[in-house]
């Protein structure tokens, strides 16, 4: 296999005027003797696990980098570059062991020094996304080349989960002398190294040979393109334009009848509508409850999912640690109530208020609007380009979007996402001292403790009682692939590709 090689910023911008003039040479090609798979799925906003700011980033980043741990399908934490760890007696310290061959895919060693970089980047650099998640780090000690201390702000277990994902990816520090560029040219030591990135058209990678767990990656070529048509994409599955692809839940039925499989895996994604709560009317509780109270979920999920997904109030799947289920049917679908708390927060004669969406959701945004119209709200539908949506978790232009939650690997990071200071999806940057008390109690509990549960739970309640963000349906992800394509497995949160084979 091809040594890395660091692509230089000018090579991205020339493959770059090639999309433009509609030319992809590299993406689905290879020779006789390699074994290729093209991905149809999303690139990220970014290559740099510290600016990205999608949450589905996190599975085109897990091909080139891997955390200090993972989870299983299950979503348990294993080994990752860590192949084991322990809690000081007070909980609030973690020592961190690495496998002494980790390398990354430049042949540099993943050591103990390499981490602590990483840690305190994700921490204290001044546009990281993961600040807020990484506050909890007091200091990080170097032991020995493969031996790490992380000193915390107070007991917390939930540490292994947090470097399950982006938090925890680990990035090469020779890059670290020019971090703008790992926006286009990751350095990791994942199961692939990037070799060609045409930013919006597609990403080619190949196998690295250095990763821990080479071992069970039997693909050599691996290729990242967009879905951009949601109506072609079950031709394209068909025709070998993807091996694996992404499908909408209304493409299920005809990917069946084409002979296709489809995977539908339980995944952490729930259909959100994230809200700023400084901002009128959404400054008022009761608004945000008429309209919750205005949407009836099932028809949603009917109507716009073709029955694929469960209706929630919480931003946690049924059957996850964090799901509570006195939460299930908080507001339950009643026009009359909707009514009636609208005229108590002084709209007697209905409301009218903005939602911005996403191209791909105005079919779903289009069942709401008229949904709500029942109970008297108006809704003007504001459609963007999927980058002003994910800028407006920085920018915080929009007050009211609809949007989906891809869940993280701890529940109290996807907590700290959605109602934390720093939360990408906490619009309002407001968060009740109630609220932090509550994730601080259910941070300081091992995991395996009896009220571990109890208290999580507890958090997660505050956090939808209190805080503005409206959640819909948790849905799933839903891939489909010719049977030449095997070992594909339901992976809870990152999806990955150990063991995936493509016969042919």
């Amino acid at each position: 296999m091809t040594s890395h090689r660091r692509l230089p910023a000018l090579a991205v911008l020339a493959v770059a005027s090639l999309a433009m003039a509609g030319c992809s040479a590299s993406a689905g090609a290879s020779s006789a003797d390699t074994t290729s798979l093209t991905w149809g799925w999303n690139l990220p906003t970014s290559w740099d696990p510290v600016t990205s700011t999608a949450g589905w980033d996190t599975h085109a980043l897990a091909l080139v980098y891997d955390g200090l741990t993972q989870l299983d399908t299950k979503g348990e934490v294993v080994p990752g570059l860590a192949e084991k760890w322990e809690y000081s007696a007070d909980g609030t310290a973690i020592t961190f062991h690495l496998r002494p061959d980790a390398e990354f895919s430049d042949g540099t060693a993943v050591d103990a020094e390499a981490v602590k970089q990483n840690l305190e980047r994700g921490r204290d650099q001044d546009n990281s996304t993961l600040a807020g998640q990484l506050r909890i780090i007091a200091a990080v000690d170097v032991v020995d080349a493969h031996t790490v201390t992380v000193h915390l702000d107070q007991a917390d277990y939930q540490v292994p989960y947090l470097f399950a994902g982006k938090t925890g990816f680990i990035v090469n520090p020779t890059a670290f002398d020019d971090v703008a560029s790992l926006a286009t040219q990751p350095e990791g030591s994942g199961p692939f190294e990037l070799t060609e990135y045409v930013p919006n058209a597609h990403a080619d990678l190949e196998k690295n040979d250095k990763y821990w767990d080479a071992d069970h990656i039997f693909i050599d070529e691996f290729h990242v393109v967009p879905v951009t048509d949601d109506a072609t994409v079950v031709a394209g599955v068909s025709t070998g334009q993807w091996d694996v692809a992404i499908i909408p839940p209304s493409q299920a039925q005809a990917a069946e009848t084409a002979n296709l499989k489809v995977e539908e895996i339980k995944a952490l994604t729930v259909r959100a509508l994230d809200v700023n709560g400084t901002v009128a009317p959404f400054d008022d509780h009761r608004v945000l409850q008429a309209i919750s109270h205005a949407t009836d979920r099932q028809a949603l999920i009917d109507a716009a999912y073709f029955g694929k997904g469960t209706p929630n109030w919480q931003p946690f799947p049924d059957g996850y640690v964090a799901h509570d289920p006195q939460l299930d049917d908080l507001y339950s679908h009643d026009v009359a109530a909707a009514k009636k708390l609208l005229a108590e927060a002084g709209h007697p004669d209905g409301l009218k208020i903005d939602l911005a969406l996403g191209e791909a959701d105005v079919a779903l945004a289009e069942v709401l609007q008229a949904q709500w119209a029942e109970a008297g709200i108006d809704v003007k539908l504001n459609v963007l380009a999927p980058a002003a949506i994910s800028q407006n978790y920085v920018q915080r232009t929009h007050p009211f979007v609809l949007d989906s939650y891809s869940g993280r690997q701890s529940p109290l990071q996807g907590l700290e996402v959605l109602y934390g200071p720093e939360g990408l999806m906490n619009l309002g940057r407001q968060t009740p001292q109630e609220l932090t008390d509550a994730i601080d109690a259910a941070r300081a509990t091992p995991t395996d403790a009896p009220d571990y549960t109890e208290k999580i739970q507890h958090a997660v309640e505050i956090g939808v009682t209190q805080q503005p963000n409206t959640f819909l349906f948790s849905w799933p992800r839903i891939l489909a692939h010719p049977a030449k394509v095997t070992g594909i497995r339901h992976w809870l949160d990152v999806q990955r590709w150990e063991d995936v084979k493509v016969k042919g």
